[in-house]
């Protein structure tokens, strides 16, 4: 589990990234961390649930579809039956050809599905919008 952050900045929201592809991970966590996030980086659906009940401060969930040990469906069907994590917003990474997944995912309840490759700049914008940042404090030049 990677909880490295940028020093330099205060970051606003806390943000779970598990992909059990880690070139995907660090992309996901160095594009958030130019703004106003703060990265906990998971490889597994395991790690995912673990994070999740280490870390209190978690404001959003990016989710791979496909990895070891429980699935990123598994992992949200998870957090919709509990309490805790119900109403943290859950967005679904998955790679191409998988898109038929993407009814099961809304309806377990997540909030946006994402094919891969996808576009970081995106990816960071759809972030913002879910967690309700304004655009002033989550602008980043390079977004």
């Amino acid at each position: 589990m990677e909880r490295l952050s940028n020093p330099g900045a205060s970051p606003t929201c806390h943000v779970l990234v598990a992909d059990d592809e880690p070139h995907i991970g660090r992309i996901i966590k160095m594009k958030l961390e130019q703004g106003p996030f703060r990265v906990t980086l998971v490889y597994d659906g395991r790690e995912a649930m673990d994070a999740l009940e280490h870390e209190p401060d978690i404001c959003l969930v990016l989710l791979d579809l496909m990895m070891p040990h429980l699935s990123g469906l598994d992992v949200l069907a998870a957090m919709r039956k509990d309490d805790r994590w119900r109403d943290i917003p859950c967005v679904i990474l998955t790679a191409a050809g998988q898109e038929h997944q993407q009814t099961s995912a809304m309806q377990l309840g997540a909030n946006d599905f994402l094919t891969k490759p996808f576009s970081p700049k995106k990816l960071y914008a759809r972030v913002v919008e879910l967690v309700g940042l304004p655009a002033d404090e989550s602008s980043v030049d390079s977004a």
